[in-house]
């Protein structure tokens, strides 16, 4: 059988789906299509060799006209969905579109128009289809019929839902309580929903972690409905992440945070907060090249979160290396200039620099008075051995949430026991902002202590993590197990389908209808034409329809037809995808061909 070879390994099966634009003229729908494009991203993230980049990445250029190759160029991917939203009455209608972000190429456009409620559907109806289309003009990837997971039926209930998480993912602590209002909302619609239970738990476990509500009441809020969540679905990703957040930064059990954040991953390999949580642990025990690993993954898949550079910043604070913890800083701050914890290692980082006026001038930047004259005493002791002069005046009542400099103040003045008090307290209570107190540069004067050891040896003494046994992200790919006579026999069917019966000549042809047509399951087929054809869909059919053309084009009885309505007949449905693939294949136009 004669195919048209392609160096389809060197595509990269890899795309972005952009934040869908609100065309409704109601800004309340905002969160909806934000929810839509969220299932989305999470609906083809489950599909193996398929990378797609999470939503913080993506939704950075929610509401900026980028042009899509400079998007591509930045993420790393090669295709990009695109989309609109509009919502009226009982109705929804939905475009979207993907587009090659080398190119510009349009590979694929529809527009549905269906009724509100079957928005569940629809959303996996369309993430299907984005994935057909990846798989015929980029190489074989194995598609289940089914791609998204909604836990309800209810729209009422789904919408609340989708408000609630709108607020979540702000990162905002007051806005997660908001949240938890809206997610309320959503359970009591549907009580057999799991998915706002087990939200409702993250939000108090994370408040309460964070010291924003009384810890030990927001950890039995969370315990209690993560409990009930799990009654009504004992596979939730979610709910796995909640408990070991629950674990690890609540609670400091480190173990059960560890195996927690392994079942969350086991469920959704491709969940980059889970990353992000594993690297926090291994970071807090000390085990910094297994930190960096999980920030190399995240990061390939969300290269736009200014907290992934944070956390990997942190990693070579922690360990001195503070030229590298200055650029990862430095990448979070380009992503969001406020982002207060890459801002205060920063500052930390030109302390330990010993560059004061480096240190002072960014200071002033964002501390207020009391806390730039905390920073210009701890440097003079650290860098000049200087002895600071002690004022309880400048220590705040309130809590520093990035990091203690009230605390390092004490530490430096010389005021050893209140020290020692003080940090007891702040791990007995576990407080997350010092999580990390066994490798933070700035305790070095209080290690040789008793109370110090002590303390170590209370959180990080029996810790045993089973690392390096799990690799969620290199599934092993399903092998074909085609026979020789089942290969001979496809080879037939196919040259049959395609020579005999000239399928290519339909504009519409697609690998789902032809697998159809020859009673073979699309991800065999796509596996065939990609193993043993050693092309993709697209480029076969192309290459049938190329040189159906170059045979009817030089037929005498065909001179009074253009050569755009001999590229029709011959079943390419685009001017621009007929000159493309003609000039890449040929080496010239189909006008410069015609002349030769």
């Amino acid at each position: 059988m004669n195919t048209l070879s392609s160096n389809i390994s060197s595509l990269d099966k890899s795309i972005v789906v952009l934040p869908f634009r609100n065309l409704s003229g109601d800004v309340s729908y905002e969160y909806f299509c934000d929810g839509i494009t969220e299932e989305i991203i999470s609906a083809l993230s489950k599909i193996n060799g398929l990378k797609v980049t999470a939503r913080t990445s993506s939704f950075a250029f929610k509401g900026k006209p980028t042009d899509i190759r400079i998007i591509g160029n930045e993420l790393g991917v090669t295709n990009a969905v695109e989309g609109s939203i509009r919502i009226a009455n009982d109705r929804i209608r939905i475009m979207a579109q993907l587009t090659r972000t080398d190119t510009g190429f349009l590979l694929w456009s529809e527009k549905f128009d269906r009724k509100l409620v079957d928005v569940f559907e629809l959303q996996d109806e369309i993430s299907v289809l984005i994935a057909d289309k990846i798989r015929e003009n980029f190489g074989h990837i194995d598609i289940d019929e089914s791609l998204t997971t909604v836990h309800t039926q209810n729209l009422k209930a789904y919408q609340w839902y989708l408000k609630g998480r709108y607020y979540q993912l702000t990162w905002s602590l007051s806005q997660i309580e908001k949240a938890i209002d809206y997610y309320q909302q959503s359970a009591r619609i549907d009580t057999s929903y799991a998915d706002p239970v087990v939200a409702i738990g993250w939000c108090y476990a994370i408040l309460a972690s964070w010291g924003h509500i009384d810890r030990v009441e927001g950890l039995l809020k969370a315990n209690e409905y993560l409990d009930k969540g799990y009654e009504l679905n004992t596979d939730s990703y979610m709910g796995h992440f909640a408990k070991a957040t629950i674990s690890f930064w609540g609670n400091w059990n480190f173990e059960d945070g560890y195996q927690e954040l392994q079942e969350c991953l086991r469920v959704n390999p491709f969940f980059g907060e889970a990353n992000e949580a594993l690297a926090e642990l291994y970071t807090a025990n000390g085990l910094f090249d297994e930190a960096i690993k999980e920030t190399n993954k995240i990061l390939k898949i969300n290269p736009l979160s200014p907290n992934h550079y944070y956390t990997r910043g942190n990693i070579y604070f922690l360990q001195k290396d503070y030229k590298n913890a200055i650029q990862c800083f430095e990448s979070s701050l380009r992503l969001d200039s406020s982002f207060d914890l890459s801002r205060h290692l920063k500052l930390a980082c030109f302390l330990f620099q010993k560059d004061k006026e480096a240190t002072m001038s960014y200071a002033r930047a964002f501390l207020d008075d009391s806390f730039i004259i905390i920073v210009e005493s701890i440097f003079d002791a650290i860098n000049h051995k200087k002895t600071i002069q002690y004022d309880e005046n400048l220590l705040s009542e309130d809590v520093n949430l990035m990091v203690h400099w009230d605390f390092y103040y004490l530490i430096y003045c010389r005021k050893t026991d209140e020290v020692l008090h003080r940090l007891e307290r702040m791990v007995q209570n576990r407080i997350g902002q010092i999580l990390n107190f066994q490798f933070d540069p700035f305790l070095e004067p209080i290690r040789t202590t008793e109370t110090y050891k002590r303390l170590i040896s209370e959180v990080f003494g029996n810790v045993e993590l089973p690392i390096g046994n799990v690799d969620h992200y290199s599934k092993k790919e399903k092998q074909s197990g085609f026979s020789n006579e089942e290969v001979k026999l496809l080879e037939l069917k196919v040259s049959k389908y395609l020579d005999d019966n000239q399928a290519f000549l339909n504009p519409d042809l697609s690998l789902r209808s032809m697998a159809a047509t020859i009673e073979l399951h699309p991800n065999k087929l796509s596996k065939f034409i990609n193993d043993y054809l050693q092309t993709n869909f697209s480029e076969l059919i192309n290459s049938k329809r190329l040189e159906h053309f170059k045979k009817i084009a030089v037929d005498p009885k065909n001179k009074h037809l253009t050569l755009l309505g001999l590229a029709y007949d011959s079943g390419f449905n685009s001017k621009t995808v007929f000159n493309t693939y003609f000039k890449k294949v040929i080496g010239m136009t189909p006008k410069q061909w015609m002349k030769n």
